[in-house]
Protein backbone atom coordinates (compact mmCIF):
# COMPACT_ATOMS: atom_id res chain seq x y z
CA UNK A 1 0.00 0.00 0.00
CA UNK A 2 1.49 3.19 -1.08
CA UNK A 3 0.54 6.20 1.74
CA UNK A 4 2.80 9.00 0.16
CA UNK A 5 1.91 11.88 -1.03
CA UNK A 6 3.16 15.42 -2.27
CA UNK A 7 2.78 18.39 -0.76
CA UNK A 8 4.60 21.35 -1.15
CA UNK A 9 7.05 19.74 -3.36
CA UNK A 10 7.94 17.75 -0.35
CA UNK A 11 7.59 13.64 -0.58
CA UNK A 12 5.78 12.47 2.31
CA UNK A 13 5.25 9.37 3.63
CA UNK A 14 2.20 9.34 3.98
CA UNK A 15 -0.57 12.79 4.07
CA UNK A 16 -1.32 13.35 7.66
CA UNK A 17 0.54 16.24 9.02
CA UNK A 18 0.93 17.36 12.98
CA UNK A 19 -0.26 21.29 12.35
CA UNK A 20 0.69 23.85 14.89
CA UNK A 21 0.07 23.33 18.59
CA UNK A 22 1.97 22.98 21.86
CA UNK A 23 2.72 19.25 20.62
CA UNK A 24 5.32 20.77 17.90
CA UNK A 25 6.33 23.47 19.84
CA UNK A 26 9.15 21.92 21.42
CA UNK A 27 11.86 19.51 19.77
CA UNK A 28 11.05 17.11 22.31
CA UNK A 29 7.09 17.34 21.35
CA UNK A 30 8.16 17.15 17.47
CA UNK A 31 10.53 13.87 18.01
CA UNK A 32 7.43 12.36 20.11
CA UNK A 33 5.42 13.05 16.67
CA UNK A 34 7.95 11.82 14.58
CA UNK A 35 8.58 8.81 16.54
CA UNK A 36 4.60 8.31 16.73
CA UNK A 37 4.56 8.25 12.55
CA UNK A 38 3.84 11.85 11.49
CA UNK A 39 4.47 12.27 8.47
CA UNK A 40 5.28 16.37 8.72
CA UNK A 41 4.72 19.00 11.60
CA UNK A 42 4.26 22.73 11.55
CA UNK A 43 5.91 24.96 14.21
CA UNK A 44 3.37 27.47 15.87
CA UNK A 45 3.50 31.16 14.39
CA UNK A 46 6.33 33.54 14.65
CA UNK A 47 4.08 37.06 15.68
CA UNK A 48 5.93 40.19 14.88
CA UNK A 49 3.91 41.62 17.90
CA UNK A 50 5.28 38.77 20.26
CA UNK A 51 8.72 39.60 18.92
CA UNK A 52 8.57 43.63 19.39
CA UNK A 53 6.76 43.30 22.88
CA UNK A 54 9.86 41.21 23.64
CA UNK A 55 12.34 43.87 22.72
CA UNK A 56 10.25 46.38 24.95
CA UNK A 57 10.48 44.31 28.03
CA UNK A 58 14.17 43.68 27.07
CA UNK A 59 15.13 47.28 26.61
CA UNK A 60 13.16 48.24 29.41
CA UNK A 61 14.68 45.94 32.00
CA UNK A 62 18.17 46.40 30.50
CA UNK A 63 18.25 50.16 30.54
CA UNK A 64 15.96 50.52 33.81
CA UNK A 65 18.51 52.62 36.21
CA UNK A 66 21.26 52.40 33.56
CA UNK A 67 22.22 56.00 34.18
CA UNK A 68 21.13 56.79 37.56
CA UNK A 69 24.63 57.87 38.90
CA UNK A 70 27.83 59.30 37.07
CA UNK A 71 29.46 55.84 37.08
CA UNK A 72 26.74 53.62 35.52
CA UNK A 73 26.49 53.51 31.52
CA UNK A 74 24.31 50.24 31.85
CA UNK A 75 23.99 47.17 34.63
CA UNK A 76 23.87 44.60 31.51
CA UNK A 77 26.57 44.31 28.67
CA UNK A 78 25.29 43.53 25.33
CA UNK A 79 23.98 40.28 24.16
CA UNK A 80 25.88 39.29 21.24
CA UNK A 81 23.22 36.68 20.16
CA UNK A 82 20.31 38.80 21.50
CA UNK A 83 18.33 38.61 18.09
CA UNK A 84 15.35 40.67 18.61
CA UNK A 85 13.44 38.26 20.82
CA UNK A 86 13.55 35.64 17.59
CA UNK A 87 16.36 33.90 19.07
CA UNK A 88 14.49 31.37 21.07
CA UNK A 89 12.46 30.04 18.41
CA UNK A 90 14.70 29.78 16.15
CA UNK A 91 16.98 27.76 18.12
CA UNK A 92 14.13 25.91 18.24
CA UNK A 93 13.17 25.52 15.61
CA UNK A 94 17.05 24.67 14.32
CA UNK A 95 17.10 21.92 17.43
CA UNK A 96 14.20 20.43 15.89
CA UNK A 97 15.45 20.03 11.90
CA UNK A 98 18.80 18.48 13.20
CA UNK A 99 17.13 16.25 15.63
CA UNK A 100 14.21 14.77 13.31
CA UNK A 101 14.22 13.55 9.92
CA UNK A 102 10.89 14.69 8.88
CA UNK A 103 10.08 17.89 7.32
CA UNK A 104 9.60 20.72 10.12
CA UNK A 105 7.74 23.37 8.62
CA UNK A 106 7.68 27.13 9.87
CA UNK A 107 4.87 29.67 10.72
CA UNK A 108 4.77 33.49 10.57
CA UNK A 109 2.38 36.20 11.45
CA UNK A 110 3.26 39.05 10.69
CA UNK A 111 1.71 42.94 10.52
CA UNK A 112 4.41 44.90 8.41
CA UNK A 113 6.14 44.07 5.21
CA UNK A 114 9.23 44.17 6.69
CA UNK A 115 7.81 42.03 9.28
CA UNK A 116 6.96 39.26 6.87
CA UNK A 117 10.27 39.05 4.44
CA UNK A 118 12.91 39.93 7.98
CA UNK A 119 10.90 37.10 9.64
CA UNK A 120 10.84 34.82 6.67
CA UNK A 121 14.19 34.94 5.64
CA UNK A 122 15.50 33.97 9.63
CA UNK A 123 12.98 30.54 9.38
CA UNK A 124 14.25 29.87 5.89
CA UNK A 125 18.19 29.94 7.61
CA UNK A 126 17.53 28.07 10.53
CA UNK A 127 16.44 25.45 8.30
CA UNK A 128 12.67 25.30 7.84
CA UNK A 129 11.64 22.90 4.96
CA UNK A 130 9.01 25.06 4.30
CA UNK A 131 6.85 28.34 5.33
CA UNK A 132 3.61 28.58 6.18
CA UNK A 133 1.68 32.37 6.35
CA UNK A 134 -0.71 32.56 8.89
CA UNK A 135 -2.32 35.67 7.67
CA UNK A 136 -4.79 36.22 10.70
CA UNK A 137 -5.68 39.97 10.52
CA UNK A 138 -8.69 41.48 11.55
CA UNK A 139 -9.27 45.13 10.04
CA UNK A 140 -10.82 47.07 12.85
CA UNK A 141 -10.60 50.13 10.09
CA UNK A 142 -14.22 51.06 9.21
CA UNK A 143 -13.07 52.15 5.67
CA UNK A 144 -10.73 49.38 4.86
CA UNK A 145 -12.91 47.44 1.95
CA UNK A 146 -12.52 43.91 1.48
CA UNK A 147 -10.36 44.04 -1.88
CA UNK A 148 -7.74 46.53 0.61
CA UNK A 149 -7.70 42.79 2.41
CA UNK A 150 -6.81 40.97 -0.13
CA UNK A 151 -4.43 43.58 -1.40
CA UNK A 152 -2.65 43.09 1.68
CA UNK A 153 -2.83 39.56 2.09
CA UNK A 154 -1.16 39.32 -1.66
CA UNK A 155 1.34 42.20 -1.14
CA UNK A 156 2.91 39.84 1.91
CA UNK A 157 3.03 36.60 -0.48
CA UNK A 158 4.43 38.76 -3.32
CA UNK A 159 7.38 39.89 -1.00
CA UNK A 160 8.20 36.60 0.77
CA UNK A 161 8.15 34.75 -2.59
CA UNK A 162 11.05 37.39 -3.35
CA UNK A 163 12.68 36.60 -0.24
CA UNK A 164 12.81 33.01 0.73
CA UNK A 165 13.52 29.81 -1.67
CA UNK A 166 11.72 27.23 0.27
CA UNK A 167 8.21 26.68 -0.93
CA UNK A 168 5.58 28.87 0.79
CA UNK A 169 2.14 27.80 1.95
CA UNK A 170 -0.64 30.62 3.07
CA UNK A 171 -3.20 29.77 5.78
CA UNK A 172 -6.75 31.65 4.72
CA UNK A 173 -9.27 32.44 6.97
CA UNK A 174 -12.87 31.24 5.59
CA UNK A 175 -14.14 34.49 5.70
CA UNK A 176 -14.46 36.24 2.35
CA UNK A 177 -16.96 37.24 -0.22
CA UNK A 178 -14.98 34.96 -2.85
CA UNK A 179 -12.82 32.93 -1.61
CA UNK A 180 -12.14 30.94 -4.35
CA UNK A 181 -10.75 34.16 -6.43
CA UNK A 182 -8.64 35.18 -3.61
CA UNK A 183 -7.32 31.52 -3.43
CA UNK A 184 -6.35 32.44 -7.37
CA UNK A 185 -4.88 35.78 -6.55
CA UNK A 186 -2.34 34.52 -3.79
CA UNK A 187 -1.41 31.40 -6.31
CA UNK A 188 -0.75 34.32 -8.99
CA UNK A 189 1.09 35.75 -6.71
CA UNK A 190 3.43 32.89 -5.98
CA UNK A 191 2.21 30.83 -3.54
CA UNK A 192 2.91 26.97 -3.72
CA UNK A 193 -0.04 26.19 -1.26
CA UNK A 194 -3.05 26.48 0.67
CA UNK A 195 -4.08 25.14 3.76
CA UNK A 196 -7.98 25.50 4.55
CA UNK A 197 -8.92 26.85 6.74
CA UNK A 198 -7.28 29.39 9.70
CA UNK A 199 -9.46 29.10 12.84
CA UNK A 200 -9.74 31.98 14.60
CA UNK A 201 -10.48 32.47 18.36
CA UNK A 202 -13.18 34.52 19.61
CA UNK A 203 -12.68 36.52 22.66
CA UNK A 204 -15.31 36.42 26.08
CA UNK A 205 -16.18 38.37 28.69
CA UNK A 206 -15.69 37.27 32.45
CA UNK A 207 -18.81 38.41 33.66
CA UNK A 208 -17.26 38.57 37.57
CA UNK A 209 -14.59 40.69 36.49
CA UNK A 210 -15.89 42.11 33.20
CA UNK A 211 -12.12 41.52 31.69
CA UNK A 212 -11.84 40.25 28.33
CA UNK A 213 -11.33 36.60 28.07
CA UNK A 214 -10.20 33.66 25.86
CA UNK A 215 -10.94 30.15 25.63
CA UNK A 216 -9.32 27.19 23.77
CA UNK A 217 -11.95 25.03 22.32
CA UNK A 218 -10.77 21.88 20.27
CA UNK A 219 -12.11 21.80 17.16
CA UNK A 220 -14.54 18.91 16.41
CA UNK A 221 -15.45 17.00 13.15
CA UNK A 222 -18.63 19.33 12.64
CA UNK A 223 -16.07 21.91 11.68
CA UNK A 224 -14.60 20.39 8.51
CA UNK A 225 -17.39 21.30 6.21
CA UNK A 226 -16.17 24.87 4.71
CA UNK A 227 -12.63 23.24 4.02
CA UNK A 228 -14.08 20.38 2.55
CA UNK A 229 -16.07 22.20 0.22
CA UNK A 230 -13.58 24.89 -0.59
CA UNK A 231 -10.91 21.57 -1.38
CA UNK A 232 -12.96 19.99 -3.68
CA UNK A 233 -13.78 23.49 -5.85
CA UNK A 234 -10.47 24.32 -5.91
CA UNK A 235 -8.45 20.57 -6.27
CA UNK A 236 -7.82 20.24 -10.45
CA UNK A 237 -8.40 23.96 -10.91
CA UNK A 238 -5.29 25.74 -9.29
CA UNK A 239 -2.62 23.93 -9.44
CA UNK A 240 -1.04 24.31 -6.04
CA UNK A 241 -0.91 22.28 -3.49
CA UNK A 242 -4.35 21.90 -0.78
CA UNK A 243 -3.95 20.79 2.82
CA UNK A 244 -6.93 20.39 4.36
CA UNK A 245 -7.36 21.56 8.38
CA UNK A 246 -9.91 21.65 11.31
CA UNK A 247 -12.09 18.74 12.40
CA UNK A 248 -9.73 16.19 11.67
CA UNK A 249 -10.43 13.67 14.27
CA UNK A 250 -10.95 10.60 12.72
CA UNK A 251 -9.28 8.64 9.93
CA UNK A 252 -12.58 8.37 8.30
CA UNK A 253 -12.45 12.97 7.86
CA UNK A 254 -8.61 11.98 6.64
CA UNK A 255 -9.88 10.41 3.70
CA UNK A 256 -13.12 12.54 2.77
CA UNK A 257 -10.42 15.51 2.49
CA UNK A 258 -8.63 13.06 -0.06
CA UNK A 259 -11.14 12.45 -1.86
CA UNK A 260 -12.07 16.37 -2.47
CA UNK A 261 -8.33 16.81 -3.61
CA UNK A 262 -6.37 17.58 -0.32
CA UNK A 263 -2.52 16.83 -0.79
CA UNK A 264 -1.90 17.11 2.88
CA UNK A 265 -4.49 16.60 5.69
CA UNK A 266 -3.53 18.62 9.26
CA UNK A 267 -4.17 17.46 12.19
CA UNK A 268 -3.88 19.39 15.67
CA UNK A 269 -6.65 18.93 18.35
CA UNK A 270 -7.34 14.75 17.80
CA UNK A 271 -3.78 14.61 18.98
CA UNK A 272 -3.84 16.82 22.11
CA UNK A 273 -7.11 14.84 23.08
CA UNK A 274 -5.60 11.43 22.55
CA UNK A 275 -1.82 11.78 22.35
CA UNK A 276 1.03 12.13 19.62
CA UNK A 277 0.77 7.79 19.49
CA UNK A 278 -2.89 8.71 17.47
CA UNK A 279 -0.89 9.87 14.50
CA UNK A 280 -0.91 5.70 13.93
CA UNK A 281 -5.06 5.62 14.64
CA UNK A 282 -5.25 8.05 11.31
CA UNK A 283 -2.70 6.40 9.17
CA UNK A 284 -3.89 2.83 9.75
CA UNK A 285 -7.39 4.00 9.54
CA UNK A 286 -6.55 5.37 6.03
CA UNK A 287 -4.51 2.50 5.23
CA UNK A 288 -7.39 -0.03 5.99
CA UNK A 289 -9.87 2.14 4.03
CA UNK A 290 -8.01 2.21 0.94
CA UNK A 291 -7.48 -1.93 1.40
CA UNK A 292 -11.02 -2.66 2.28
CA UNK A 293 -12.29 -0.34 -0.71
CA UNK A 294 -9.61 -1.63 -3.51
CA UNK A 295 -6.71 1.04 -3.75
CA UNK A 296 -3.89 0.47 -4.00
CA UNK A 297 -2.37 4.24 -2.88
CA UNK A 298 -3.79 7.56 -1.87
CA UNK A 299 -2.94 8.92 -5.38
CA UNK A 300 -5.56 6.61 -6.69
CA UNK A 301 -8.18 8.21 -4.27
CA UNK A 302 -6.80 11.89 -4.25
CA UNK A 303 -9.63 14.29 -5.80
CA UNK A 304 -12.19 11.56 -7.01
CA UNK A 305 -15.17 13.91 -5.41
CA UNK A 306 -13.44 17.48 -6.24
CA UNK A 307 -15.69 19.12 -8.45
CA UNK A 308 -13.33 19.06 -11.39
CA UNK A 309 -14.62 15.17 -11.32
CA UNK A 310 -18.10 15.44 -11.02
CA UNK A 311 -20.46 15.15 -13.51
CA UNK A 312 -23.21 16.91 -11.19
CA UNK A 313 -21.65 19.14 -8.35
CA UNK A 314 -25.37 20.22 -7.06
CA UNK A 315 -24.53 18.00 -4.34
CA UNK A 316 -21.79 19.93 -3.28
CA UNK A 317 -23.58 23.19 -3.70
CA UNK A 318 -27.21 24.48 -3.74
CA UNK A 319 -29.01 21.43 -3.59
CA UNK A 320 -27.77 19.93 -0.60
CA UNK A 321 -28.79 23.16 1.17
CA UNK A 322 -32.30 23.25 0.27
CA UNK A 323 -32.78 19.21 0.94
CA UNK A 324 -30.83 19.71 4.12
CA UNK A 325 -33.57 22.36 5.56
CA UNK A 326 -36.92 21.03 3.77
CA UNK A 327 -35.89 17.76 5.25
CA UNK A 328 -35.89 18.75 8.75
CA UNK A 329 -37.82 17.54 11.49
CA UNK A 330 -38.00 18.78 15.33
CA UNK A 331 -36.38 16.11 17.05
CA UNK A 332 -33.88 14.89 14.83
CA UNK A 333 -30.59 18.05 15.25
CA UNK A 334 -29.57 15.50 17.61
CA UNK A 335 -29.34 12.17 15.95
Amino acid sequence: MDLSTTYLGLRLEHPVIASASPLTATVDGIRALEDAGAAAVVMPSLFEEQIKAEDTAYAMYTDHGSYSQSEAGSYFPDLANYDRGTSGHLDTLQRAVASVDIPVIASLNAVTLEGWTTYAAKLEQAGAAALELNLYFIPTDLTMSGQDVEARYVQAVVAVKRTVKIPVAVKLSQFFSSTGNIARQLADAGCDGLVLFNRFYQPDFDLATLAVKSELTLSSRHEAGPALLWIALLAGRLDRSLAGTGGVETADQVVKFLLVGANAVMTASALLRHGPAYMRTLTGGLERWLGENGHLSVSAIRGLKSVDRLDDVGDLLRAQYMTLLAGYLPGRLAA
